[in-house]
């Protein structure tokens, strides 16, 4: 089960976190991985653990939010039969205290990213009859986080992209689903919270760990199994979903 033999996958922030997680099962399973980063540096020792465990994987150098090095690098991938939108950067701030520059930078990357890789990959599912697409929401597009304006903005945007994406293309074989994790434990997450609370940093991630009612954060690899659940032939009488992964987060607090 779950076998990605045969197929080409692009994994967007590839390099590292979920994304790296994603990339490194697919290529176990079979698939052909594409990882797309913004220098070809971010993704190679993704691509090097994958060749050194026998399988697949190119890095493509584009930043997401430019389209025109998007689709530069889908040309070069050539047929995609999944497509998974999981870069992306994080923010801190409410409305009053969140930049234009901040709430442009987080737009770009997050929304514009997702939306220039599904602008690429689209037409070409359509056209080869059929693909998968995944997007990486979060517990954010659905509750009300503190501090957390811009970057919810941004995933609630993933969410209804996905709703769209998947009543749009439901003739044409292409499924649409997304993921909503809470908090994950990647390198990301250590360095945020170094960079935003500095000298603070064990009582935060003990903070953030506890918020999820399971009592710690999500791990990579957890993220990474849905995620190939999602896009095998098994998950194919599923479209226009979203996946809370979130330690009981969303139902759960109370």
């Amino acid at each position: 089960m779950f076998e990605l033999t045969g197929k080409q996958a692009v994994v967007t922030g590839g390099g590292s976190g979920i994304g790296r997680a994603i990339a490194q099962l697919f290529a176990r399973q079979g698939a052909a991985v594409h990882i797309i980063e913004r220098t070809l540096a971010a993704g190679q020792a993704t691509a090097d653990e994958i060749a050194q465990a026998g399988g697949t994987a190119q890095v493509h150098a584009a930043d997401v939010g430019q389209q025109a090095a998007v689709q530069a690098a889908f040309a070069a991938i050539g047929r995609v039969d999944i497509l998974v939108n999981n870069a992306g950067i994080a923010h801190v701030g409410t409305v009053e205290n969140t930049p234009e520059a901040d709430f442009d930078r987080v737009y770009q990357v997050n929304v514009k990213g997702a939306y220039n890789c599904l602008f690429a990959a689209v037409p070409r599912m359509r056209e080869q009859g059929g693909g998968t697409i995944l997007n990486l929401a979060s517990i954010a597009a659905h509750v009300g986080l503190a501090d957390r304006f811009a970057y919810s903005m941004s995933k609630g945007a993933i969410h209804a992209m996905t709703l769209s994406v998947a009543r749009d293309y439901l003739s044409s074989h292409i499924r649409c689903n997304s993921i909503s994790p809470a908090r994950v434990h990647t390198p990301f997450v250590d360095g945020f919270i170094a960079g935003n609370y500095p000298g603070q940093e064990a009582a935060v991630f003990d903070k953030l760990s506890r918020s999820q009612p399971i009592g710690r954060m999500g791990q990579p690899t957890e993220i990474a199994a849905l995620a190939l659940y999602l896009c095998s032939d098994e998950a194919g009488f599923i479209t226009g979903c979203d996946y809370p992964i979130d330690g009981g987060f969303i139902k759960l607090n109370t």
